[in-house]
């Protein structure tokens, strides 16, 4: 899966090798679970091809197929059948063409075609992708306990909203005593499908907005958009941290007062494909969204290796997809991940690609292998902080990869919050009516979501480019720990390069939701 995987998936919980999700969990020491515009029609048309030249003799798999924007696609669709490939969806204005194909020298040959710039399979697996690995269960509370957080909860909070140390940390009980933001402003949730009957998210969902992506080709039949009993409770988990409506039952998001809507992108067994990925930012791009939240990696590559042509095509095709989006209004937001990875390395060891089939351990330069859409121009990266404001012990970093930093929690044992919170992990929506911890760069992400959503509401007419800058202008300070040793034992675990105003643990700093609605 590639929720940003949970170390505890969109990385202690270890998240299942399917699991991409950042996540989700961290790997957290602790016992307790973290996981792991305007309304024009969609650019999207179908096509089935005829009869094919080549024969097929492999297992079936899916294929992004990219061409330059704007051209008639009709000489590439007829290669594609030539080569041997069904078009599952073409999405014509950034030129990427979504293929199913058993020729298992498909994109080699169309590589050849002329037109097209670049090609690649999107997975390792066989259609439809054949892991039954599961995420680590949330941590619940009891009714008993959460009646006792509720009889803690002081006026004007949500019940369970004394659990949340993470909306004080950024500011955001403060900044909701000036304005929960606008109606008219949503955030799409690009991720495993949002829950919207659930009583904190229903006042704020956004159905026109909301989609299921998960073939590539876009599906707005009713609740499409929803997790399964099976699936992972990711992303509405995220969904409640953005938008949980403060309306006296239980937990309350950074935005209450903005609408969230779910772009539902991973397979039932946790894969965010490309396909489904490319298929999302456009969906946000055409429906009226005004911020996305990314808390995954594409599968089955953590980085995709530009290097090798398949990976190419893969970071092309998102790279077009997202960038799309932002020119039609949309600030894209994405989790950085949840290994404790050092991004500006000249190496980083991967042990978990492929993650639908055989994984291995491989050295990469994450120059030149990214994580998408993570490392993409444009997207705004955060890190996580726990409770104590430090650098999440999972939490990957950078200097120059890391935009910005936002709560999304760590173990209880390093990083212990204020009374009457109890756990380091952080709090929100589960689907089916039910709340629960979770951690990971994931729940850091949503949480400047959140905030580039109140920015939005404050300044309705202001660009992503001017909403990012003020993201970062508005966050406030947090300075390299020296040395940084989470866990006391005498040891470094990262080196924080930088200054105070930005460095490579934190970025530009904490994000900061009072003045993202005072400023």
């Amino acid at each position: 899966m590639t929720p940003r995987r949970t170390s505890l998936p969109l990385r202690t919980a270890a998240i299942p090798a399917a699991m991409a999700l950042t996540t989700a969990l961290a790997f957290l020491p602790t016992t307790a679970t973290a996981l792991g515009r305007d309304g024009h029609a969609a650019a999207a048309t179908t096509a089935t091809t005829a009869t094919t030249a080549t024969t097929a003799d492999g297992p079936s798999l899916s294929y992004v197929v990219n061409t330059p924007p704007g051209q008639d696609p009709s000489r590439i669709r007829k290669a594609i059948a030539q080569a041997g490939g069904t078009v599952v969806v073409s999405y014509d204005r950034i030129g990427v063409i979504v293929v199913h194909s058993a020729n298992p020298d498909f994109a080699k040959t169309v590589r050849k075609v002329r037109g097209v710039t670049s090609a690649g399979n999107t997975r390792t697996a066989p259609l439809p992708a054949q892991s039954t690995d599961d995420i680590d269960t949330p941590k619940l509370l009891s009714e008993k306990q959460r009646q006792a957080v509720a009889a803690k909860a002081k006026a004007g909070q949500d019940p369970l909203e004394p659990l949340q140390w993470d909306l004080p940390a950024i500011k955001a009980d403060k900044a909701h005593e000036k304005s929960l933001g606008s109606r008219k402003v949503t955030v799409g949730v690009i991720d495993t499908g949002v829950d919207d009957t659930h009583p904190d998210l229903a006042p704020n969902f956004d159905r026109k907005a909301s989609v299921n992506c998960v073939t590539g080709k876009p599906d707005t039949a009713d609740g499409a958009w929803r997790p399964s009993a099976e699936e992972s409770p990711h992303g509405t988990h995220v969904a409640g941290e953005i938008a949980a409506a403060k309306n006296g039952v239980g937990v309350t998001g950074v935005a209450p007062g903005v609408k969230v809507s779910g772009i539902k992108v991973s397979t039932t067994a946790g894969f965010f494909y490309t396909e489904a990925v490319v298929c999302g930012f456009v969906w946000a791009a055409e429906h009226g969204v005004d911020v996305t939240n990314n808390s995954y990696y594409t599968d089955p590559w953590y980085f995709n290796c530009t290097t090798d042509p398949d990976q190419k095509a893969l970071v092309e095709a998102v790279r077009r997809a997202s960038s799309y989006a932002e020119r039609r209004g949309v600030v894209n937001v994405a989790a950085a991940g949840n290994e404790n990875y050092d991004l500006t390395s000249d190496t980083i060891t991967d042990p978990s690609s492929p993650n639908d089939t055989t994984p291995g351990d491989r050295e990469v330069d994450p120059s030149v292998c990214l994580d998408i859409p993570t490392q993409l121009p444009g997207v705004v990266t955060v890190a996580s902080t726990g409770a104590k404001g430090l650098k999440s012990s999972f939490s990957n970093y950078g200097l120059g990869i890391i935009d910005i930093a936002a709560p999304g929690g760590d173990s209880t044992i390093y990083q212990k919050p204020e009374p009457p919170a109890t756990s380091g992990l952080i709090y929100n929506t589960l689907p089916g009516g039910q709340y629960g911890y979770m951690a990971g760069t994931s729940m850091a992400s949503p949480h400047v979501a959140g905030v580039a959503a109140l920015i939005k509401s404050t300044h309705p007419h202001a660009s992503p480019w001017q909403v990012k800058a003020l993201l970062k202008a508005e966050a406030d300070d947090l300075a390299c720990p020296t040395p940084y040793d989470i866990d006391g034992d005498g040891t470094v675990d990262a080196v924080c390069e930088g200054g105070k105003r930005y460095n490579g643990f934190y970025g530009a700093g904490l994000a900061d939701a009072l003045d993202a609605v005072e400023k």
